[in-house]
């Protein structure tokens, strides 16, 4: 490493212990209001490609059970907007054998056809996914880690971290297709809170262990997109079966 180099690190370093990633990115013009409506716009154009390609599903019943999920969830998510900008919540469901989903910033999600039918997910656990994803945008991860490539030089298109999807699937740009995983603590955060989000929703938040197990058995001899976003591992199970006395009960209060 350079002299040079030496000071920027430490530049950066001291940047980000005074202002955190999010503030950064604010400080660059990506604010949540402004974040979020260049990811509905992109959105928009991800979805009309998917139309136009005829893989935009919104009649199997695949998509309706989804559908019913993400809509039964929807009012937990708004009450845990903390970001001080109302999400305009979206979901809509693509037809691919891909096991995957994301949400871009602002609450614009999706999930593909073959993240419920390979695993043959319960609703249970199609309710562990969305709420996984939902967090994801109500920490607004993404802006963090616009923040962080600001931070160290990296640059290249807002929605680089926002989604994990199949560009080639849907014909995306390669700014939107250009993804990059969360941290390990930034999926820590997505599995607590959107087994809380279930939990109120009246999902049995049990399901969050099920589906990752799913995931870990069904990656042998076959990659899964999702994986490459959302590591599932050990640990990670260990790590949300440790919250199920917390959620468990919001559960039971709140299960139809």
């Amino acid at each position: 490493m350079t002299i040079q180099n030496k000071h920027y690190a430490w530049l950066t370093a001291a940047l980000l212990a005074v202002t955190g990633c999010t503030s950064v990115a604010d400080m660059v013009g990506y604010d949540s209001a402004a974040l979020n409506q260049s990811a509905a716009k992109n959105y928009t154009q991800v979805m009309q490609k998917a139309q136009s390609q005829g893989v935009l599903d919104i009649t199997s019943q695949t998509a309706h059970r989804v559908h019913a999920v993400f809509n039964r969830m929807k009012p937990y998510a708004n009450q845990a907007n903390g970001t001080g900008v109302p999400f305009s919540w979206q979901m809509n469901v693509i037809r691919s054998n891909e096991i995957n989903a994301w949400a871009m910033p602002g609450g614009k999600m999706a999930m593909y056809t073959g993240m419920v039918e390979r695993l043959k997910l319960t609703d249970d656990e199609i309710a562990a996914v969305v709420g996984h994803e939902m967090t994801h945008a109500l920490l607004e991860h993404s802006k963090k880690a616009i923040g962080g490539q600001v931070l160290t030089g990296i640059g290249g298109s807002i929605l680089a971290s926002a989604t994990g999807v199949d560009g080639n699937l849907i014909g995306l740009g390669a700014d939107l297709a250009a993804t990059k995983p969360f941290s390990r603590y930034q999926e820590n955060e997505a599995d607590a809170g959107g087994v809380r989000l279930m939990a109120q929703a009246g999902y049995n938040p049990q399901a969050a262990i099920s589906v990752w197990q799913k995931m870990n058995q069904a990656q042998s001899g076959t990659p899964i997109s999702v994986l490459s976003t959302h590591p599932a591992n050990d640990a990670r199970i260990n790590a949300i079966r440790k919250m199920l006395p917390e959620v468990m009960p919001i559960y039971e209060r709140n299960k139809r």
